[in-house]
């Protein structure tokens, strides 16, 4: 997860328009980075594998168990897509047909999901009516609707406006009919908090205004959006960074876990720089001694400052063994801590 590889999707227009159907925003968010993995030039990059450890960052996974990965994996098998015909009739079909978990080499545990065969033409293949977006506008989105918000207007970026009615957009971002009834209700805990969100976190924004009915005091019944280019949004974030930043935020579902997972596998990374010699809770010592001798440098993700802990601590433990061959150490973990406290001083 070291290379901060730029993913692009690329999205037909039709499939766009599908109704959310119930997508939970990890579930959206899940098939944005399917679509930013596959090549939609070729057809055999259908299948995508993820280590299971970023799945579960990835779907907000709080606690890795097969109960939890077997209901998450479930969940997105079941997601329907429907294809409306000119008639008022619809083909419907799964959007992926199967989800396998294996151990793969090292024993370590991935997740591999494949296309429903049904749905590969809205997915490959394509040569047009189709828009394209760097991954990272998905990624620091809060909110199902903000994420189809953001690729419904994205889909008509370059005419710069987009007239919809307020019943097909409640459809389109996954409201019920019954969900905000009142377009001021709807103004404020829909429309207004996407503006904001778009602005801070995507490169385009937008402005909106209401469409009446004709006459005095008519209903509104559309929105004319105003679509613009942003620049002022906040820096992009890639798809390691995001995981990286989901993983160091997970919270331990049970009371008893006072190390999360990320703190597990954080420790054993800078164990491998002592080989292995210290405990898991002499490890974390050692770390929160790094964290205060090594200054946070703006846009570096949580990789780049383990890499850099990392560094830093095998150099400390070379020279730990280095005085080792000249004096006696009873005590080898408290010396190298003295040698990172002397650090900190510094």
């Amino acid at each position: 997860m070291a290379i901060k590889k730029i993913y692009l999707i690329e999205k037909q227009n039709v499939l766009n328009e599908i109704r959310a159907n119930g997508m939970t925003l990890q579930e959206l968010r899940f098939f944005s980075i399917y679509l930013a993995k596959i090549n939609a030039r070729d057809i055999s990059t259908r299948v995508v594998g993820f280590r299971i450890s970023d799945f579960q960052k990835i779907m907000d996974m709080n606690k890795l168990n097969m109960t939890q990965l077997q209901n998450t994996t479930d969940s997105l098998l079941c997601k329907i897509v429907k294809i409306p015909y000119d008639d008022g009739g619809y083909k419907a079909f799964q959007l992926f047909k199967q989800c396998r978990v294996y151990k793969g080499e090292n024993s370590e545990w991935f997740v591999e999901i494949d296309a429903h065969d049904e749905a590969l033409p809205l997915m490959f293949e394509f040569k047009d009516r189709y828009f394209t977006y760097e991954l990272w506008n998905a990624l620091r989105l809060k909110s199902s609707n903000q994420l189809r918000m953001y690729e419904l207007l994205k889909q008509y970026e370059t005419l710069g406006e987009r007239i919809i009615t307020i019943c097909e957009l409640k459809e389109l971002l996954g409201f019920n009919e019954s969900e905000h009834p009142r377009y001021n209700n709807f103004k404020v805990c829909v429309l207004d908090g996407c503006q904001e969100a778009l602005e801070t976190y995507t490169d385009i924004k937008f402005t909106y205004e209401p469409i009446r009915k004709k006459g005095k005091g008519g209903k509104i019944t559309a929105i004319r959006f105003t679509i613009l280019r942003n620049d002022n949004y906040a820096d992009p974030l890639s798809l390691s960074d995001f995981i990286d930043i989901q993983r160091a935020q997970t919270v331990p579902a049970d009371d008893n876990v006072t190390v999360s997972e990320f703190a597990r596998e954080r420790a054993d990374f800078l164990a491998a720089a002592c080989n292995h010699e210290f405990s898991e809770t002499e490890i974390q010592i050692l770390y929160n001694l790094l964290v205060e001798i090594l200054p946070h440098k703006v846009g570096s993700s949580a990789h780049d400052f383990q890499l850099r802990a990392f560094h830093h601590l095998k150099h400390r433990y070379d020279e730990l063994n280095w005085r080792a061959e000249r004096t006696d150490i009873k005590n080898r973990f408290g010396y190298l801590k003295k040698l990172l406290e002397a650090d900190v001083m510094i």
